[in-house]
C-alpha cells in the first residue's frame, strides 16, 4: 500500500469513528446503525459510480460532508429560509473544521486542506469542476435515499411546493447530475415530481448547461 493510499484509509477511518457517535440510527438491511456514517457510504458510493476516476481529495469531501452534522442542531435556529440558511453555513464551518483538523494530523498540505474546505463549503459551485461534481453527488444520493423521508417529514406540502424544491435542486445540478438522477429507480410518484420539475425549469436548465463545467 502506498503512503498516499495508507493515509487516505486513515482519513476515512477517523471520518468513520467520528461518525460512530451520532446517537440518530437508520436501519439499513436489517441492522441499526449511525445515520451519517451510513450517509457518508453513500456518499462515496454515489461518487465512485459517477465519477470512477475522483481524486483523492474529492473522495475525502464526499466521505465528510456532513461529519458530526449532529453537533449543530436545526432546532438552534429559527424557522424559515433564513434560520435555515444561517444552520447550513454553520454546519458547512463545522465540517470544514473537523475534516481540516483530520486531513492536518495525517500530513495533508494546507493547500490540499483548503481545497477540500473549499468544496464542503460549497465554493465556487458552477465554476470548479470538484464543486459542481460534489453537488451533483449530494443531489443524486437526496434523491435517492433521502426523498421518501423529507418528503413525509412535510407532509402539507402540495404539489408546487415540492416542484418548486426539486427545480431548486436541478438548478444546482449540471447536465451530469441530471443525467444520474433521471436515471435512477424512483417511485413512482417521486418520478412524477421530478419530470415536473424537469418541465417547468427547461429553460433555466438549458441556459445553465451551456456554461456547465462538466
Amino acid at each position: 500500500m502506498t503512503e498516499q493510499s495508507q493515509r487516505l484509509k486513515a482519513v476515512f477511518a477517523d471520518i468513520d469513528a467520528a461518525n460512530a457517535d451520532d446517537p440518530r440510527k437508520i436501519v439499513v438491511d436489517g441492522v441499526e446503525r449511525p445515520y451519517e456514517q451510513v450517509y457518508s457510504e453513500r456518499m462515496g458510493e454515489v461518487l465512485a459510480e459517477m465519477y470512477p476516476d475522483a481524486s483523492e481529495l474529492l473522495r475525502i469531501a464526499a466521505h465528510a460532508q456532513h461529519i458530526r452534522r449532529w453537533d449543530i442542531p436545526r432546532s438552534d435556529y429559527p424557522m424559515g429560509r433564513e434560520g435555515y440558511n444561517r444552520w447550513r453555513r454553520a454546519c458547512r464551518e463545522h465540517h470544514a473544521k473537523l475534516i481540516s483538523e483530520i486531513m492536518a494530523r495525517h500530513g495533508y498540505s494546507d493547500d490540499e486542506i483548503a481545497h477540500v474546505t473549499k468544496l464542503i463549503k460549497k465554493e465556487q459551485l458552477k465554476k470548479d469542476k470538484d464543486s459542481q461534481a460534489l453537488e451533483n453527488v449530494v443531489d443524486v444520493v437526496f434523491l435517492k435515499y433521502y426523498w421518501d423521508e423529507f418528503h413525509a417529514k412535510y407532509p402539507d406540502y402540495d404539489d408546487d411546493k415540492l416542484i418548486d424544491i426539486l427545480g431548486k435542486t436541478l438548478r444546482k445540478m449540471s447536465p451530469r447530475g441530471h443525467e444520474a438522477a433521471l436515471a435512477l429507480d424512483l417511485p413512482e410518484e417521486t418520478r412524477r415530481l421530478v419530470m415536473a420539475a424537469v418541465e417547468r425549469e427547461a429553460e433555466t436548465l438549458a441556459r445553465l448547461a451551456k456554461v456547465a463545467v462538466d
